[in-house]
């Protein structure tokens, strides 16, 4: 108790926790991406379900990592170097992440294409198997970015109660913001396309990052914020276009 007093009345160790929440709530933009798009995939009396407890689960899991969290830190130990670049077991997950990223986008991609061809789809046909699927997938990807904030977060600051905090709060804003970017995702059918691609894009950056070759988070959040206010315009003037039609059905 005294230790977390003496953090309280610490200005470095609020500044610390600030920026450790909003690193973590922007980390999980990636996250959110992903489960909207599979959730929606769902009977829609499940969606909210499933990602309540995908999201739910996934701060189980991370507040789990962060009571190992010198486990956690020795996974950037190399274990055997290929291509003059030392892979730890942190590498291999980035890397087996951005593998099921880039292959799960690409068969949403095909099935958002050809929604006739049945063979691609990954939900299996009964509605249990289903929703099973979907948490397990959501659980499966922040897995990997958990493992990946976590030791940036242990970067930034060696307090555990700071980490804790920052997770709860991050997971929260997740939780407030899950259903209306999945609404509007919905509703917006090319948006889908724009985070399939999205998702692409962040399973590459896993796979270079694991590889050895760090790409700047800033890059890639200045690359999707750009994208998105194009397809903003577009949408803009998509309903422009239909006000006019529509006043010229009237006249």
């Amino acid at each position: 108790m005294q230790d977390i007093a003496l953090l309280l009345q610490d200005p470095a160790a609020w500044i610390a926790l600030v920026t450790l929440i909003v690193m973590e709530v922007v980390l999980g933009i990636d996250n959110l991406v992903f489960i909207s798009i599979l959730t929606n995939k769902l009977p829609e009396h499940q969606r909210e379900s499933a990602r309540r407890i995908g999201i739910g689960l996934a701060l189980v899991m991370r507040l789990v990592l962060l009571g190992t969290v010198a486990w956690i830190v020795q996974l950037t130990t190399p274990l055997f170097v290929l291509f003059n670049h030392g892979f730890s077991w942190k590498d291999l997950i980035l890397i087996a992440g951005g593998l099921f990223l880039v292959w799960k986008a690409t068969k949403e991609i095909h099935h958002s294409v050809d929604p006739e061809d049945k063979d691609g789809d990954f939900i299996a046909s009964t509605t249990n198997a289903t929703m099973t699927a979907a948490i397990g997938q959501i659980l499966l990807l922040d897995l990997v970015f958990s493992v990946d904030s976590i030791i940036t977060a242990v970067g930034m600051t060696d307090h555990l109660p700071i980490m804790v905090v920052a997770v709860i709060v991050a997971v929260s804003v997740m939780l407030l913001a899950a259903n209306p970017l999945a609404n509007f995702i919905e509703k917006n059918p090319t948006v889908v396309m724009l985070a399939l691609g999205f998702l692409l894009m962040i399973g590459m950056t896993l796979i270079a990052d694991g590889m050895g070759f760090h790409v700047p988070k800033g890059y890639i959040y200045a690359a999707m914020a750009f994208s998105g206010l194009v397809e903003v315009l577009n949408m803009f003037a998509r309903r422009k276009k239909q006000a006019d039609r529509d006043k010229k059905r009237l006249h």
